[in-house]
């Protein structure tokens, strides 16, 4: 079996105009607190959730959105409860990070690490209730230091739980540099556990696609779960709004207002020894060009890239868009006239 390219492009078109829509309603106002989207990340998300049947799970982290998307949420009832209304997917109460879907077998989770432990649970019932049946983890490589991940990875190796791991990694533990503070290789930790690892470009929807279909069919064979690391690009940053991000795209405008209070705070008698402040300044000042350079090395927006594969048949490819505008227009209408 071959990946549709066209079916998978689909899904993730649709996924970047739901969350570029629900990027402009933040904006407005209309949707309180944080909100961390998942654009940047589809690739992964499509490349994966394409290989799930009826009866398949998902424990999800703080960017869910894609995959409940792709696994046939209703857009209508995910942008209400953005809105915090009770005709939300749950009610109004979740928001965008604690979701649950007992229908599509999903749960998402705004506790760094803790789909590990739910996709340990829902491969734990598929091995009794849903045979063939497999569940999906998916997180970025900060959660892989956290114990209770690392725990559910040794519980299904060593229980041969029909779970796939999706390390999501996009080498940054919100603002922190993920290898500054990751000891290792998180594909070789994965490794020491007895489970296949596997690294895959996160941005190149085929390739995951293969990558999880060998893991999926093996751990519907019996032979256990498997730790997939795929490389990707967050392209709203950690949120939207994410401060680190507007300094690295306007340096000027964003860091100018902060200098005098940084340097004012280096000149203090109080604190700790002058050469750490002055250590710790420049790290701070640093941050915004390495995320700069991270955004122009890789390039790497996956639905332009799936797109650009397309575009010999032109026609197609624009009408397949329009729909999907359509749709997600229709989407918007229905819920702000409700």
């Amino acid at each position: 079996m071959e990946p549709d390219l066209w079916a998978l492009y689909r899904w993730m078109f649709r996924s970047r105009l739901f969350e570029e829509t629900v990027h402009g309603l933040w904006d407005e106002g209309l949707i309180s607190g944080e909100m961390h989207l998942g654009t940047g990340e589809e690739a992964i998300d499509a490349g994966v959730v394409a290989q799930l049947k009826e009866g398949d799970a998902m424990a999800l982290d703080h960017r869910g959105t894609p995959a409940l998307l792709m696994r046939g949420v209703d857009p209508r009832r995910l942008l209400a409860e953005f809105l915090g209304r009770p005709d939300g997917l749950c009610s109004g109460m979740g928001g965008h990070m604690h979701l649950f879907s007992q229908e599509h077998l999903a749960a998402s989770s705004g506790i760094v690490g803790a789909s590990g432990p739910a996709a340990a649970g829902f491969a734990l019932a598929a091995q009794y209730l849903r045979p063939l049946g497999v569940a999906v983890a998916f997180f970025g490589e900060g959660a892989a230091n956290q114990g209770m991940l690392l725990e559910a990875m040794n519980l299904a190796v060593a229980w041969q739980l029909p779970a796939l791991f999706v390390c999501k990694d996009n080498q940054w533990s919100i603002t922190t540099p993920s290898a500054s503070v990751t000891g290792g290789e998180l594909t070789e930790r994965a490794r020491a556990f007895g489970m296949p690892a596997a690294e895959v470009e996160g941005s190149d929807v085929e390739a995951v696609w293969w990558a999880a279909q060998e893991a999926i069919e093996r751990a519907r064979r019996g032979g256990g779960p498997t730790f997939l690391r795929a490389r990707c690009l967050h392209l709203d940053g950690h949120f939207l709004g994410d401060r680190m991000l507007r300094a690295a795209r306007h340096p000027l405008k964003e860091m100018a207002p902060l200098l005098g209070p940084l340097l004012r705070s280096i000149a203090r008698r109080e604190g700790g020894p002058w050469r750490a402040r002055v250590k710790s300044l420049g790290t701070l000042l640093a941050r915004p060009s390495q995320v700069r350079q991270a955004e122009s090395a890789s390039g790497r927006d996956p639905v332009a890239q799936a797109r650009r594969k397309l575009l010999a048949d032109r026609v197609r490819l624009l009408a397949l868009e329009d729909e999907v505008e359509w749709e997600i227009q229709q989407v918007v209408c229905d819920v702000l006239a409700a």
